[in-house]
């Protein structure tokens, strides 16, 4: 179901790049690692007594919960991912994101101080990029990951020219 309030008539939504699923399921496989690591220290040091049984049952709910949890953001991090969009228009840059909670994030090109360009290893081995947007507000956490590093660099020049436009009131 589509509300006028995210979904604006009249827009060409650009998608970013399907290949920014692999970074996602990256990061998370690479923060699952690192807690199954944490939730199995116990196990290692086990002594004696009642904490004999702790082992047996963290090696079995721990990977029943992980392989649910692993299921689900399968299914969902690319759902995600489609979700997010940017669309270009004369006075403003209007950036889309989430599935459940939906966001547009309308960003004035004469509110921009500057445009900057994050790229991770994961990202960088794709050729992608992350552009971040810098507004007077601190507020503002305008973010437009899975770029295709030539097209954010792009996206970089002509938002920071018409940002520098409207500034000297051009």
């Amino acid at each position: 179901m589509r509300t006028e309030a995210i979904d604006p008539p009249g827009i060409s939504w650009l998608r970013v790049s399907p290949k920014y699923v692999t970074v996602r399921l990256v990061e998370w496989a690479v923060g699952n690692l690192i807690a199954v690591g944490l939730l199995s220290l116990p196990i290692v040091f086990t002594l004696a007594g009642w904490w004999v049984w702790l082992p047996l049952w963290l090696a079995i709910t721990v990977p029943a919960v992980m392989l649910l949890l692993a299921v689900w953001r399968l299914l969902l991090i690319p759902r995600q991912v489609r979700a997010i969009g940017y669309a270009e228009r004369d006075d403003d840059l209007l950036i889309r994101s989430g599935i459940f909670f939906q966001r547009t994030l309308v960003v004035p090109y004469g509110r921009m101080q500057y445009v900057d360009i994050g790229v991770g290893p994961v990202e960088r081995a794709l050729g992608l990029c992350t552009l971040k947007l810098h507004t007077a507000s601190a507020g503002t956490n305008a973010e437009i990951p899975g770029l295709p590093a030539d097209e954010g660099a792009r996206l970089r020049e002509q938002l920071s020219a018409r940002g520098a436009a409207r500034l000297a009131g051009l």
